[in-house]
């Protein structure tokens, strides 16, 4: 198993809007509606929402293995060497075999030597969670976010610092 990671440029936004499609509902399924699902896909991955957050700074990554796409993450400088991690998805089938740890190794690696790093969380999303305690993330707040459409996202905020 080789495990890999590429810097996603706009031609890979299908690869990233296909392995959203597939993952999302894998995660959140038991938490949220399959409604709720589906508008924040539209939201969040329609191509030119995805064209928006990299030319407002957001870097995506694909993580592969065997050159086959398996997850993403992507992140963004909040200032100085403060970053937030938008997204951090590796498909369940392939959880539990240290990948994760690897992907935010090379995170912390390629972000060279971070203050903080910034998430949120889905306060259902226990695995999530607890996987964010073991790699040293601890809850900062809680926090409900009105998406539209009447929906909410009630997150934690959790940080990392180095």
């Amino acid at each position: 198993m080789s495990l890999s990671f590429k810097t996603a440029s706009f031609e890979d936004l299908n690869i990233i809007t296909n392995l959203a499609n597939n993952l999302w509902p894998q995660y959140y399924i038991s938490i949220i509606t399959k409604e709720q699902i589906n508008y924040m896909l539209e939201q969040v991955y329609s191509e030119k929402n995805l064209v928006q957050q990299m030319k407002d700074g957001q870097e995506f990554t694909i993580v592969n293995i065997d050159n086959k796409p398996i997850g993403y993450f992507s992140f963004s400088k909040i200032e100085n060497d403060n970053y937030f991690l938008h997204k951090f998805y590796i498909d369940i089938k392939n959880q539990r075999k240290n990948i994760g740890t690897q992907t935010f190794q090379y995170i912390s690696n390629k972000l060279n030597t971070p203050k903080t790093i910034d998430l949120t969380v889905n306060r259902a999303n226990y695995k999530a969670i607890n996987f964010y305690f073991k790699i040293g993330f601890v809850i900062k707040e809680i926090a409900n976010f009105d998406i539209g459409n009447g929906y909410f996202m009630n997150d934690f905020v959790m940080t990392k610092k180095y």
